[in-house]
């Protein structure tokens, strides 16, 4: 490590080995459940397994973009990070705000957990990968913009290159996408029309910048191929990422009642 500050970066990548863990122990689990159907019941049924293995999916991912995030602004910016306390500050905050929102999943019903976490104030809980109570998600915004402050100060203050920028587009990015978890409209083909805003954006939209600039800097580590060239590329990816991933969202448009022409459009741009 060239500066001191990029170990911060270390208890990020543990804690998502051990959440990679975790979804592979509960996608076991729903294996199990196909085929001895009463494994484990009534203790964890198979909807409760299943909505902690993906929500672990989740987790465990934005642990290691924030990680990855930590570890190569400091190299990219040519300076320490602004603020190591508060990346380890959120590293805490966030896991524990995890580990609470799995054991409510696993030891309350979701009807109980739902009434108990405000979602009659802002109804967002039910919906698959947005199964989070409403003081679970707004946690994750709280930490997703003391994170993305850290990280745009940091670059701020130091060297601009075309791989901090990707970075933190795909942060910024994604920390905008998940607002639209909060909006639930009664009409289901509108709640399904935003709801992939999150999960098709966050997945084939901007998870994918975000993954283009640690791969980018990967590469200049371990190849040795000039920056430039790298750079360029990155350049040429993401942009063929984000139009093909903001129109391909129409392939989940036709299946929800929207007019014939997003499944061409969706198709094509797949």
């Amino acid at each position: 490590m060239q500066y001191k500050s990029q170990a911060v970066a270390k208890p990020y990548f543990i804690a998502a080995i051990a959440l990679f863990a975790g979804q592979i122990l509960f996608g076991l689990i729903m294996g199990l459940q196909y085929v001895v159907g009463d494994f484990l019941f009534p203790a964890i049924p198979f909807n409760v397994a299943r909505m902690v293995h993906t929500n672990l999916l989740i987790v465990w991912l934005l642990f290691g973009f924030m990680g990855g995030a930590y570890y190569l602004i400091p190299e990219e910016a040519e300076t320490e990070l602004h603020s190591p306390k508060l990346a380890l500050a959120l590293f805490w905050i966030f896991l524990v705000a995890g580990a609470l929102t799995v054991v409510g999943y696993l030891t309350v019903p979701y009807a109980t957990l739902a009434e108990a976490t405000g979602n009659d104030i802002v109804a967002t809980m039910g919906r698959e990968f947005l199964e989070q109570p409403l003081l679970t998600k707004v946690g994750i915004v709280v930490v997703a913009l003391a994170f993305l402050f850290n990280i745009t100060m940091t670059v701020l203050k130091g060297r601009k290159t075309a791989i901090s920028t990707v970075l933190l587009i795909g942060l910024w990015g994604l920390a905008v996408m998940f607002l639209f978890s909060f909006y639930n409209p009664d009409n289901l083909v509108l709640d399904k029309f935003y709801w992939w805003w999150v999960v098709h954006l966050w997945v084939e939209g901007v998870w994918e910048l975000i993954l283009g600039a640690l791969l980018a800097f990967v590469l200049i580590k371990v190849t040795g191929v000039d920056r430039e060239v790298i750079e360029k590329w990155l350049y040429v990816i993401v942009t063929l990422t984000l139009i093909t991933g903001i129109i391909g969202t129409g392939h989940h448009y036709f299946w929800i009642g929207t007019p014939g022409y997003w499944q061409w459009w969706g198709s094509i741009f797949s």
